[in-house]
């Protein structure tokens, strides 16, 4: 039988930080620790758990089927630890010195992660920010589920009931071309859009679209010849070549500022496409948490309002 009494508590944050790192290295950089005393407790956890736990692979350590169930109890436990502790303490966001990291896939990410750090820098000093602006987020769901990611900005949802969010504003997706491309000089009509050709933002997710304002889109079939990684890349590909791109509205001014694009006018009654700032239901109630998705939204809408 095992004994609860045999257990050193302080050995779970490493077999967490393992876990989620996949990486003694990492996990020791996380944890403030050198690489060695990370290893020692790993063999301390292999004994107490009579498993192997983590087996070494080509870059990191892979967790066993031990390991990965331990893990299912054990994160939901400690963050549910962590969060009592910090309610206790209290949030104070002016002293505060907490780490948060964001996702923000829209491709206004950058100008709202600048905003959220202005607004801290006023409200909350010492509190650090990192963020990440791809528009393919690996893993978004599991990150959010193990705390890597402390909120993300989206227009897809992560399923089922653990995640909660709210819709920050409303996008649409619009056609564009450079300003002295040909269409623009006739009528607009569905024709010039299927017998053009587009540079599209490579899917996400497989079949038919969960968001409708794209799905819509999605339905017309038009014709792809170049896919590619970041929604930026749109914008840039667009303005020097004679292929229109799909951009959301919320980027028409710098698009037409910054790059001379132009929209066609033309497209399917779309839906619109809700941006949601999306977080785990286990970090609803706690403080600074809270104060983070209010910064976080604040600054997101004071940019879209701007234009």
């Amino acid at each position: 039988m095992f004994n609860i009494r045999s257990v050193d508590l302080n050995l779970l944050p490493v077999f967490e930080a393992v876990y989620e790192e996949q990486s003694l290295s990492r996990a020791a950089v996380r944890l403030a620790m050198t690489q060695s005393a990370v290893s020692h407790a790993v063999t301390r956890l292999r004994a107490m758990f009579s498993d192997e736990l983590f087996v070494r692979r080509s870059r990191g350590v892979a967790p066993t089927p031990t390991a990965e169930a331990i893990y299912a109890k054990l994160h939901d436990a400690l963050g549910s630890m962590r969060e009592a502790v910090a309610e206790r303490r209290g949030f104070v966001a002016r002293t505060s010195e907490r780490k948060f990291f964001l996702a923000v896939t829209h491709p206004l990410g950058p100008m709202i992660v600048l905003r959220l750090l202005e607004r801290l820098a006023i409200a909350a000093p010492n509190i650090s920010i990192s963020a990440s602006t791809r528009s393919r987020p690996i893993d978004l769901d599991r990150a959010l589920r193990d705390g890597r990611i402390d909120a993300a900005i989206d227009w897809i949802e992560p399923q089922g009931d653990q995640f909660k969010s709210t819709v920050l504003f409303e996008d649409v997706m619009v056609a564009v071309a450079r300003k002295d491309h040909a269409a623009l000089r006739r009528p607009a009509s569905m024709k010039t859009l299927r017998e053009g050709s587009f540079v599209a933002l490579r899917p996400r997710v497989e079949g038919e679209h969960p968001v409708a304002g794209l799905r819509e889109w999605q339905r017309l079939n038009l014709r792809v010849t170049m896919e590619v990684s970041e929604i930026l890349e749109v914008f840039m590909v667009t303005s020097q070549s004679d292929l229109f791109g799909l951009i959301p509205r919320s980027m028409e001014k710098i698009a037409r500022s910054a790059l001379g694009l132009r929209p066609l006018g033309i497209g399917p009654k779309s839906a619109s496409v809700p941006i949601k700032l999306i977080w785990h239901a286990h970090r609803d109630a706690e403080p600074g948490q809270a104060f983070l998705r209010k910064e976080l939204g604040s600054a997101a809408r004071k940019i879209v309002e701007r234009g």
